[in-house]
């Protein structure tokens, strides 16, 4: 747990540094504006087919008997809106992947690792691999757990889990890229689930605070960044 706060501190810290506060709202206002320009060409395709589908269920058949087909409307756009908001994390952790991730890497192991050897067992291939099985697995455990959205307390952990695991998933992999082997990258993810996972709830849980939630993209490649070459500093000196 300590290592998951320790990272999590440094890198609030780190936001303030010039090379990194041009990227702080990068990510988050990226998403956003893609997500934005999305629903107003695709709202009335993706609403209209949901409504469609609908329409033909038994349950529709009976809220036209009562003239309350409003209803199949509302539940429409609801679902449309769900499915935008866990798409909108996963486009703001590829713009920071992509965008952002180069940057964070260089800065934290020239400031806080500067003796730290490169062993390049990443790739840019390995990368998107990583992202694709990443995102995949994300996409199929947020459809499995809707049900837990219906259940008070699982409409807060559900997407705190599936979000923590997603970032941690990604942003490992960008953060060891250039340092770690492909053996010392096995053996860190081994050995430090607990924290990297718990690094990645805590990141999550920022999600729910506003105005903070635009600076966790940025925040998260940062932490995860410390967290993962301080394990490997570490291992390397043992």
């Amino acid at each position: 747990m300590h290592a998951a706060v320790s990272a999590l501190t440094r890198a609030a810290g780190n936001l303030f540094d010039r090379r990194i506060i041009a990227l702080v709202f990068l990510p988050m206002l990226g998403s956003l504006v893609v997500w934005m320009v999305l629903a107003w060409l695709f709202w009335d395709a993706w609403t209209g087919g949901l409504t469609a589908a609908m329409s033909s269920t038994t349950v529709a058949g009976w809220l036209q008997g009562w003239s309350a087909t409003w209803v199949i409307d509302y539940t429409a756009a609801l679902v449309v809106l769900i499915a935008i908001l866990p798409a909108m994390l996963v486009t703001a952790l590829l713009i920071t992947e992509i965008v952002a991730m180069p940057v964070i890497v260089k800065f934290v192991a020239e400031r806080y690792h500067p003796g730290l050897q490169r062993a390049a067992g990443g790739t840019l291939a390995g990368s998107i691999g990583n992202a694709v099985i990443g995102i995949t697995v994300f996409a199929l455990l947020w459809i499995f757990t809707l049900p837990l959205w219906l259940t008070g307390i699982g409409a807060v952990l559900a997407p705190v889990l599936t979000s923590a695991w997603l970032s941690q998933r990604l942003l490992r992999y960008d953060a060891l890229a250039e340092h770690a082997s492909a053996e010392e990258f096995a053996e860190i993810v081994r050995n430090s689930r607990g924290d990297l996972f718990l690094l990645g709830i805590l990141l999550s849980l920022l999600l729910y605070v506003p105005v903070v939630n635009l600076l966790v993209p940025v925040l998260s490649g940062l932490a995860f960044t410390q967290l993962c070459l301080a394990k490997l500093a570490a291992a390397r000196h043992h």
